[in-house]
């Protein structure tokens, strides 16, 4: 299934979805649309699931252009990207991100919404930067920052719009494992793999359970946040 940034590969039973727009990887409404349709072609599949990005950037996270432009374009992106961390947290197989090197804003809460993530070791940064770019931290990501992260490593990531190097973001709860850069993918593959030994329903059903709540939560905050977005819009638009 071949498409424009969001590459699609099915190996038996592992799927891996490979982002890659030759530059920073931002999720911009085509590129979050391809990976919704590529996340639905692999449950079609039955397939267990690798999120990848491109070499040194896993994405960095919604198109800033289309937020600068705001509007009816720029509220859809956000809410197709809210809604992403529960579509990949209530897959019914596995999901790996490996994660190629930054990861910002989204990027991190897409990759956070994996049941195992592994990073790559690298001169790389991994943030969750909206306190420092003038945005108040969104419900959801706030949400999927908790979800993964230990207590003292949340409050610096969200009010402090931490940069975690790649050992420190394993520390803090964004990684698993890390790896070198060359072993990342098959690591990834090796680990898809193991999982196969797993039973589909079991693990369905537990996931979902465990995280039903989490997932109540985000689809409750996404119309609040939509609506902090749009205020904020409007407000800028008065200001200038």
């Amino acid at each position: 299934m071949p498409t424009e940034s969001v590459q699609y590969r099915l190996q038996g039973r592992v799927a891996t979805l490979r982002i890659d727009d030759g530059k920073r990887n931002a999720l911009t409404p085509q590129i979050l649309r391809e990976i919704y349709r590529a996340l639905d072609q692999a449950e079609s599949d039955r397939a267990i699931v690798i999120i990848s990005g491109r070499e040194s950037v896993f994405s960095a996270g919604f198109d800033l252009n289309v937020m600068k432009r705001g509007g009816i374009d720029a509220l859809r992106m956000l809410r197709a990207g809210y809604a992403l961390p529960a579509r990949v947290l209530a897959y019914p197989y596995p999901v790996i991100a490996a994660c190629n090197g930054h990861a910002l804003a989204m990027g991190v809460f897409l990759m956070l919404s994996a049941d195992y993530v592994i990073g790559s070791r690298g001169d790389f940064k991994i943030a969750a930067n909206e306190v420092a770019i003038g945005l108040t931290m969104p419900r959801v990501a706030a949400a999927m920052l908790r979800h993964r992260l230990n207590p003292a490593a949340f409050q610096r990531a969200v009010t402090l719009s931490e940069y975690f190097d790649v050992e420190a973001a394993r520390t803090a709860g964004f990684f698993d494992e890390v790896v070198d850069p060359g072993e990342l993918i098959p690591r990834a593959e090796a680990h898809a793999e193991s999982l196969q030994a797993l039973d589909p329903r079991a693990h369905t059903t537990s996931k979902r359970r465990i995280r039903a709540a989490l997932i109540r939560r985000i689809r409750y905050s996404i119309p609040l946040d939509l609506l902090d977005a749009a205020i904020t819009g409007l407000r800028g638009r008065r200001s200038r």
